[in-house]
């Protein structure tokens, strides 16, 4: 008899060793990595087809993060650009600004009558007056209904920019025919104030308007015709924004 005859067969029992708990959340790091560099990609060709306003805002925010060095407010239009209007681009709230008087019903009979131009103290809108009188009556400080249109579009658009306003009331060399206590220092100096308002009871912030100036007929518009009628205007000014100083690292 051979000598495996009789003998219980041995079984070896191999047990599988599993790796899978040891590496289970590896995949969730990888997808993880992935979903934020393709968020990054995104976020630049984003930028790279934005406006030169939205990457001027962004790139003042990390070179700013805090805001203390600039006032960041909201553009014309809703558009949810964050841009400041300093002196750098006061131009391109010019051409908006413009953009937006054009919209309004009777453009086409105040366009000749209002004047945007860039001065030293910032963005200057000039209501021109005509002999008939278009945003003020020949001797009267209350607005016509083309003046009251005007102030309250501009009201609107002004009240979203951070810049700080001034309104000035200007007169033509006639004396006022009225009441002997009352002249054109009176009269320049209501219709600014009539002006402020209502600019403020249709947008412009209660702390918005810094300056109400009556200038009589110390400034003409023309001083060699010095009783036209366009030396009659009120002047709204939007004010360069200034930043604040920046405090020095200890």
């Amino acid at each position: 008899m051979p000598e495996s005859e009789g003998r219980e067969p041995i079984i070896i029992i191999r047990k599988k060793v599993s790796h899978e708990g040891h590496h289970g959340g590896a995949w969730k790091v990888a997808y993880a990595d992935f979903v934020t560099a393709m968020m990054a990609l995104f976020i630049v060709l984003w930028l790279l087809s934005s406006s030169e306003k939205i990457k001027k805002a962004v790139g003042s925010y990390f070179q700013d993060p805090t805001g203390s060095g600039k006032m960041m407010g909201s553009t014309l239009g809703g558009t949810g650009e964050s841009i400041t209007f300093t002196k750098d681009d006061m131009n391109e709230l010019k051409k908006r600004l413009e953009q937006a008087i054009k919209t309004m019903p009777k453009f086409e009979q105040m366009k000749n009558n209002v004047e945007l131009t860039i001065t030293n103290e910032g963005l200057r809108i000039e209501l021109i007056e005509s002999d008939k009188g278009m945003f003020f009556e020949s001797g009267n400080f209350k607005p016509t209904e083309k003046g009251q249109e005007l102030l309250v579009r501009l009201a609107a658009e002004l009240g979203r920019l951070p810049n700080t306003i001034a309104i000035e009331g200007h007169t033509d060399a006639k004396p006022y025919q009225g009441q002997s206590a009352y002249s054109n220092w009176e009269l320049s100096a209501d219709r600014a104030n009539a002006a402020r308002r209502l600019m403020q009871g249709h947008g412009l912030r209660g702390d918005q308007v810094k300056q109400v100036r009556g200038f009589a007929d110390q400034r003409l518009r023309m001083p060699q015709d010095p009783d036209a009628a366009s030396n009659r205007r009120v002047s709204v000014i939007v004010q360069y924004l200034q930043a604040a100083p920046r405090v020095a690292a200890p």
